[in-house]
């Protein structure tokens, strides 16, 4: 006789029945599923893993060539993806310059303030020494 394919996801029935049933066969294969979620194969196939500067450049040679098939509106869709793409580059690059003017700023605090501690000792070793003679 035919049998059934076995669901990989069974789903339970409101009225109860057959709850336990798929578990009474397989009582062997129960472990099974615990690597179901592993790392070596990502679920979600939608975020790249691509940079946003590779994206612009992905996108924008897609819509050259849908521009050159002849698709005006598929072109246009993958202008509007590359240049999506492209205001996350320059903000990114925007943030960078922040960082990095906000760091180049506390090494110039840090030296400005290390030089006033340094004078300031100068100093009182200097009158130290002038009340020592």
């Amino acid at each position: 006789m035919f049998q059934r394919k076995p669901r990989r996801f069974s789903r339970r029935q409101s009225n109860g029945r057959n709850f336990h049933h798929s578990h009474e066969k397989n009582s062997d294969n129960r472990g099974l599923r615990s690597n179901s979620f592993s790392n070596s194969n990502p679920r979600n196939n939608f975020q790249s893993q691509k940079s946003a500067e590779k994206l612009v450049e992905k996108y924008n040679g897609l819509a050259k060539e849908a521009l050159t098939s002849g698709d005006r509106v598929l072109s246009e869709s993958f202008f509007q993806y590359a240049d999506h793409y492209m205001r996350i580059v320059q903000e990114k690059i925007l943030n960078q310059n922040k960082v990095i003017n906000v760091s180049k700023d506390k090494i110039q605090n840090n030296r400005e303030t290390s030089n006033k501690i340094i004078d300031d000792n100068k100093d009182k070793q200097n009158q130290n020494g002038g009340e020592k003679k």
